[in-house]
């Protein structure tokens, strides 16, 4: 038996691995989504809470995951533990909430927010706000002095109830 042959054998794998290793990352990094050259959407992760000052006051809090623009985008809610609370999407034409094991259809964005999380909030203004940007959105208003540090506070006073929105960006 010809002792050479294990040890050709082996100096092929181990020549072939870096090229098989570039191919399969190579492979990953162009998501077939994405046209050629085109840069992925935003994306923001971190924690929220919604409270409205209603009788009785309502409060919600969940981990997310935010991508997209106000057109079209996709929101994740979760738990502490990070289980799914709800999945949120909505392009032209579609807006779709997936919670407690069901599907429904929206007729619009924000009719998809506001159930979602107890309250209209401004989808367009947050994707701004969330960037930096200000935009004062109907009744809502934003304190931005501490985004640069992931914070964020967004407020509206009127139509009653009063609610407030606060986002914490993981970094």
């Amino acid at each position: 038996m010809n002792q050479a042959a294990p040890r050709q054998a082996r100096r092929r794998l181990l020549l072939a691995w870096p090229l098989a290793l570039g191919m399969a990352l190579s492979g990953c990094a162009n998501r077939p989504d994405l046209a050629p050259g085109a840069s992925p959407p935003p994306a923001w992760s971190g924690r929220l809470a919604v409270k409205i000052d209603s009788a009785p006051p309502q409060s919600f809090t969940a981990s997310f995951e935010l991508k997209g623009s106000a057109e079209q985008g996709s929101l994740g809610l979760y738990t502490p533990v990070g289980s799914t609370v709800a999945w949120l999407e909505w392009s032209p034409g579609h807006a779709e909430l997936q919670a407690r094991g069901e599907r429904r259809q929206f007729d619009s964005v924000d009719a998809l927010v506001a159930e979602a999380t107890g309250t209209p909030l401004p989808l367009p203004a947050l994707f701004h706000w969330l960037r930096g940007q200000p935009d004062e959105q109907g009744d809502w208003s934003a304190d931005l002095s501490r985004i640069g540090e992931g914070r964020l506070v967004a407020r509206r006073l009127q139509p009653l109830p009063e609610a407030e929105l606060r986002v914490i960006l993981d970094r």
